[in-house]
């Protein structure tokens, strides 16, 4: 069995849910593989840390006018949705019954612009209840707390998630960036790593993320970060990056590859 598929029918066997010749299988991996194994072990850990977190009380009025805010929303999109399709069938027959006169066409395309103009401002889309807005903010947050909560996991596939996670997030916070360039510095596993060299892409435009990223180059020791993060930097045309790329180039204790990779960074930034 490969770890692939041990990785994949882990929940069901902390939950005991695997068939009995499967149950086997994992566990004769799990005795072979120390990296399954550790896997396991931290899927199993946080399974009882959410164990004993007590059951929060629902806030029932809280509820209600959340609900009774996004039916509003809803009947506001209906009401859209009516007034558009009148305006489509009003085309239609305007089309049909169209004059072929020069002077019929100029005074009814002004008949219809002024009745255009009012039937506009009767239909603008309104701005959401102060609730909608509300909930919005919330789920947003929610978000961040899970993406924030699994890069700090021991698994380094629950890491892996949360560096995924942030990708999804519409305007992402201040902590999401700090988290992400802490993993970039910090994290053990070099493939969190490289997800977080991509993830950091999308803010590339801060300066504290380009000289993060140069800091990490000079802190990694892993090739493919490294090779990475001066893709990172000549995609981002950071040219202050130039001097550190320099000093990597001529570093003989670095692996030649990188090497001359860095060298090629510099070609590029000094164009």
């Amino acid at each position: 069995m490969r770890c692939e598929d041990v990785n994949a029918q882990l929940a069901d066997y902390l939950a005991g849910e695997l068939p009995e010749p499967r149950r086997q299988e994992v566990e004769q991996h799990l005795g072979m593989c120390q990296c399954c194994r550790d896997e396991a072990d931290g899927h199993e850990e946080m399974w009882h840390a959410l164990g004993g977190v007590a059951p929060g009380s629902a806030d029932s009025t809280a509820m209600r006018a959340r609900f009774a805010a996004m039916l509003e929303g809803y009947g506001h999109g209906l009401e859209r949705a009516r007034a558009s399709r009148l305006r489509e069938r009003a085309a239609t027959a305007i089309t049909r019954w169209w004059p072929r006169q020069p002077a019929l066409q100029a005074a009814l395309s002004a008949a219809l612009l002024l009745i255009g103009v009012f039937v506009g401002r009767q239909t603008e889309p309104q701005a959401p209840p102060p609730e909608i807005n509300a909930v919005r903010q919330e789920l947003h947050d929610m978000r961040e707390m899970v993406t924030l909560s699994l890069m700090q996991q021991q698994s380094a596939s629950e890491r892996l998630k949360g560096v995924s996670w942030s990708n999804q997030l519409e305007r992402p916070g201040s902590e999401i960036v700090a988290a992400l360039l802490d993993t970039l510095m910090h994290d053990a596993n070099v493939n969190v790593r490289l997800a977080t060299v991509d993830a950091l892409q999308r803010f590339a435009g801060q300066p504290a993320v380009r000289r993060g990223a140069v800091e990490a180059l000079a802190g990694s020791s892993s090739p493919l970060v490294q090779i990475a993060l001066i893709d990172f930097m000549v995609d981002t045309k950071d040219k202050d990056a130039v001097d550190a790329l320099r000093r990597l180039s001529e570093d003989s204790t670095v692996d030649e590859g990188v090497r001359d990779r860095a060298a090629w960074g510099v070609e590029q930034l000094s164009l």
